[in-house]
């Protein structure tokens, strides 16, 4: 219709004008790339669901640039107020989580019935006589467990747990080991409900007055502690407690993780005592246990002893009578200065050592070949808090034993021999220095520091060879 344009350009007029094709326009290639092609295009669902994978990504990426960042995060949860309705709820959860766990828990009954199953299943062994069982035996046990049992003793019949117990030629494991096994994962997993229940703040660990109310809840089913005086109850949960927060609580935190506890050698040997065979055990063997009732009557007796004044602790002077006054004087102070905390107020009684102090005193130097006890006693080695023992700490700490040596009438001995001994003895990776990591590397880290702290552990330790004479003597006699 019209000859010309508006910019004044002609136009052929010989055909009308053509236009391009959907398909080949940029935009619209570029929108169904976005939206997806086919069936329901440009449906709002998926573009919402597009919207949505995005929207992740972009937080995912920032979420790891912020951790690249090194980002803080929050360490801290507020727990909830006494009385409200999140810490009541918070308690009823735990409440019926655990009686769930409970119900789930073989008894004394179904114990006995696995032993009488297992008994009845297996085959004797004709070379040593020992009950065993194959993998077939064990599954046909699995059965005849669940029928007269219930389901909740199945998982103790998976493959992986006859998988680890050592097998003869023939395949088979004996039933002894698998059932004492049984028994130890049941009476773990009761120890561990019984201390998440005193866990009232249900953070994972028990304070003091936590565990020694486990531990009084516990006396009536230890045979060896069913006679104990009622006065004397509070006083041993006290000493009982104290260990496992020697072994479980390094840091003095004030806390005991309840995993840790369940597996450390304290609640090991407490359990012992649940043994009815009292009277065979004699009185050394029953003083070696913490946990027995000769033990701890034997500590409050030695506190009190040595607490000349009765004011309840113990100064410089009165614990230099610990062990016959055989430990050095060097090591009484450095005691002092390391693990025994001032008095809030100044006095007489500013710098004595309470019954709890003592009872970390007393336990170290019993278990100075473990790693809690050791680290106790390093910290009083270690003169100057550098972390290490130079040749002239071991010297000055020695020349108080070389001295109580001579006094007690013993042979002359010179104080550097015995500093090139323990540096035989421990071998360490710097030749001028001891550390506490070398200490317990050597595994003679207890002798050494028995050497250095106590005239009588020198004497055990220059002895040694007649001492085990002796030992082997009566057991050939026997």
């Amino acid at each position: 219709m019209y000859s010309g344009s508006s910019d004044g350009e002609g136009h052929d007029s010989s055909g009308p004008r053509k236009i391009p094709p959907v398909s080949s326009m940029l935009w619209v290639r570029n929108l169904r790339s976005y939206i997806g092609s086919g069936t329901g295009l440009g449906s709002e669902s998926l573009m919402e669901l597009e919207t949505k994978r995005i929207l992740l990504d972009m937080f995912k990426e920032k979420q790891q640039k912020s951790s690249e960042a090194g980002t803080i995060p929050s360490f801290y949860k507020k727990k909830p107020e006494e009385g409200s309705i999140s810490q009541r709820v918070q308690r009823l959860a735990k409440y019926r989580f655990l009686k769930k766990q409970t119900d789930l828990l073989l008894n004394a009954d179904d114990l006995d019935a696995m032993w009488l199953c297992l008994r009845e299943n297996c085959v004797i062994d004709d070379a040593t006589g020992a009950e065993k069982m194959n993998y077939e035996d064990f599954c046909h046990i699995a059965s005849v467990c669940t029928e007269q049992i219930g389901s909740k003793c199945r998982r103790f019949f998976c493959p992986s747990n006859f998988m680890k117990f050592e097998k003869d030629e023939s395949g088979r494991i004996a039933i002894l080991p698998f059932y004492l096994y049984v028994m130890r994962t049941v009476s773990l997993t009761q120890a561990r409900i019984d201390m998440s229940e005193l866990d009232e703040d249900s953070d994972g660990f028990l304070q003091p007055h936590e565990m020694e109310f486990y531990i009084r809840g516990l006396i009536p089913n230890l045979a060896q502690l069913r006679d104990i005086p009622a006065a004397f109850v509070q006083m041993y949960c006290r000493i009982a407690a104290h260990k496992f927060f020697f072994f479980c609580d390094p840091h003095k935190r004030g806390k005991a993780c309840i995993k840790k506890v369940l597996l450390s050698n304290c609640l090991q040997e407490l359990m012992e005592l649940h043994q009815e065979s009292e009277e065979e055990v004699t009185d050394t063997e029953q003083a070696e246990n913490w946990f027995s009732l000769t033990s701890a009557q034997r500590i409050c007796d030695m506190f009190l002893a040595l607490d000349k004044d009765t004011n309840g602790t113990l100064s410089k002077q009165e614990l230099r009578e610990y062990a016959d006054g055989t430990l050095t004087d060097i090591f009484i102070e450095r005691v002092f200065d390391e693990h025994v905390r001032r008095g809030k107020i100044g006095g007489g009684n500013a710098r004595e050592m309470d019954f709890e102090s003592f009872l970390d005193f007393v336990l170290a130097l019993e278990n100075k070949d473990t790693p809690e006890g050791l680290t106790y006693l390093f910290r009083c080695l270690d003169l100057h808090g550098r972390g290490f023992l130079t040749t002239a700490d071991t010297h000055t700490l020695f020349r108080d034993v070389h001295q109580k040596w001579i006094e007690g009438g013993n042979y002359e001995l010179c104080i550097e021999d015995v500093r090139d001994e323990i540096w035989d003895m421990v071998k360490p990776a710097d030749p001028l220095r001891i550390t506490l990591a070398d200490l317990l590397a050597c595994k003679q880290g207890g002798t050494v520091a028995s050497m250095l702290i106590d005239v009588r552990g020198f004497w055990a330790h220059d002895n040694r060879e007649n001492l085990l004479q002796e030992e082997e003597e009566p057991q050939e006699e026997a």
